[in-house]
């Protein structure tokens, strides 16, 4: 009786002393890489304050390692950076179950949006209802049928520089705003004063503010969230309620614009509408109204920014390499019968073209780091140790400007992904990088890339980009000034943009009546 009882006992006591042996074992394991840590504060002082991507970078070559550690020791806090597509790949995709959550953002979080966002949302049951609805909508070929918004945007983007190209960015900008909130949720919007408009972008303001990195104390603190607003040194609880009202604007108004013209009998195709529809025929089950409208939010919020600003990278690209414009302008010249503007039925002769936007894509990555993801269990790879809990960067901008893969990366070259006239397949493509990795891949890359391709295309076929000249005649050199916040990208510069000749201004002006 007595050896029945004990035999279950030991056996529970021998698990648990294995267990215990091999947690050690790990505690044991020496971590990635890095800086040299102090004594307290480990690598505080470290943490690079401007282009922290390049630093990342350099850091990585110091040390002759694609992953890098750094620690914080006060806080508990493990960044991995991980520098080559293969350890992103390895870590990323392969174990993609432990590193798929983002760290907790107190700020905006707790005081702001919640998980509204699928891209920042935790990895749980919401993020997977909304990504399902994500793939439905826009995955492969089912996003072909957002191709028409595309082509009408694209031409209001010509008609718009053709008309005033000095403000080039503002329209840009107001152009494909426009196009996402019409492919999300099937509502034309014409004025930059449509309420559709500044709520999203009023949003987007508040979104990019509360995640500077470092701005808000109480995302080091968790606990001063709990300070009332109204005493000194709470500030942000009242910043955080003013912004908490735009990012609600931002999730309501166009959503119930939607809602409003599909009741009355008026559906467009939109990610909204049509599940929507679906909504009707199969009932609440199915799809819920609450993941539709946030989905829908994310959309904007991750689509706008990264589109418009890399748009705004194509053309400082070109500026460093008008003969890479020649050259596309040649392709599309042979390709598109006259009188026509491309279509995306041109894309495959059109390698020119689609060399451009990978290489706008590469040299300069909007999101350099990626969204920063947090390990879920304690890891071992390659021997190192990977704390739980670590924060960890997908250092896209050191993949994509390695010289290795890329010679003279910080060059404007689309010539580097072609061969005899042909997209080379033995380029890295940079979308491999610079859309992400693993279940937190952009799941919007395919209508991305789309919205970027027409747009480019529709541009070389009309319009010459050059250097803008000074009232004595001086060649203007743009600017190299850039924002660091959740993204990077070039701030408006000076150029030319003209008509490449009196047939490209009467195709541009024809396509008003289409």
């Amino acid at each position: 009786m007595a050896q029945g009882f004990l035999l279950p006992v030991c056996g529970s006591l021998c698990l648990v002393l294995l267990a215990v042996l091999h947690a050690r074992r790990r505690r044991q394991l020496r971590l990635p890489p890095g800086p040299k840590k102090r004594p307290i504060i480990g690598n505080m002082l470290d943490m690079p304050s401007h282009c922290p991507w390049e630093v990342y970078a350099g850091w990585a070559r110091e040390h002759a390692s694609d992953i890098i550690h750094l620690g914080i020791p006060i806080t508990g806090t493990s960044i991995i950076v991980l520098s080559s597509v293969e350890v992103a790949q390895d870590l990323l995709d392969k174990r993609s179950a432990m590193y798929s959550d983002r760290p907790r953002f107190t700020m905006f979080h707790d005081l702001l949006a919640g998980d509204r966002f699928f891209g920042l949302g935790k990895y749980g049951d919401t993020w997977r209802a909304h990504r399902r609805l994500f793939h439905q909508a826009f995955n492969g070929p089912a996003g072909g049928r957002f191709h028409p918004h595309m082509l009408k945007y694209a031409h209001d983007l010509l008609r718009r520089l053709l008309e005033d190209p000095v403000a080039y960015a503002d329209h840009i900008d107001h152009v494909i705003a426009a196009n996402i909130i019409s492919i999300a949720y099937g509502v034309n919007v014409e004025s930059s004063n449509d309420p559709c408009m500044t709520v999203t972008s009023s949003g987007m303001d508040a979104v990019r503010s509360a995640l500077i990195p470092g701005r808000f104390l109480v995302d080091a603190i968790p606990m001063l969230k709990y300070l009332p607003a109204w005493i000194p040194g709470a500030g942000f609880k009242r910043q955080a309620a003013q912004w908490r009202q735009q990012v609600q604007g931002m999730v309501d108004v166009p959503f119930d614009t939607a809602k409003n013209i599909f009741d009355g009998g008026k559906a467009h195709p939109s990610f909204v509408m049509d599940n929507l529809r679906e909504l009707d025929e199969y009932g609440p089950r199915r799809v819920q109204e609450e993941d539709i409208k946030h989905a829908a939010a994310s959309i904007y919020g991750a689509g706008t920014d990264t589109s418009r600003f890399t748009m705004r990278v194509f053309i400082r690209g070109i500026l460093e390499n008008p003969e890479a414009q020649a050259k596309a302008q040649q392709e599309i010249d042979a390709i598109v019968a006259p009188g026509h503007l491309p279509d995306f039925s041109d894309e495959a002769d059109l390698p020119w073209v689609s060399a451009c936007v990978k290489e706008t894509l590469r040299w300069w990555p909007i999101t350099p780091l990626g969204l920063p993801r947090m390990v879920h269990g304690e890891d071992v790879y390659r021997g190192y140790r990977i704390p739980d809990g670590s924060i960890v960067f997908a250092n896209a901008w050191a993949m994509l400007h390695n010289e290795a893969t890329y010679p003279n990366p910080g060059a404007f070259k689309p010539e580097r992904f072609l061969q005899q006239g042909k997209l080379n397949p033995a380029v890295m493509d940079p979308r491999n990088a610079a859309f992400g990795f693993g279940r937190r891949i952009c799941a919007g890359k395919d209508i991305a890339w789309d919205i970027l391709w027409i747009m480019v295309a529709s541009i070389l076929a009309t319009f010459d980009i050059t250097k803008a000249i000074g009232e004595n005649g001086e060649v203007l050199e743009p600017h190299t000034g850039h924002a660091e916040e959740l993204v990077d990208f070039p701030l408006p510069f000076k150029c030319c943009i003209k008509p490449r000749s009196r047939a490209a201004e009467e195709l541009i002006r024809s396509t008003a009546k289409l």
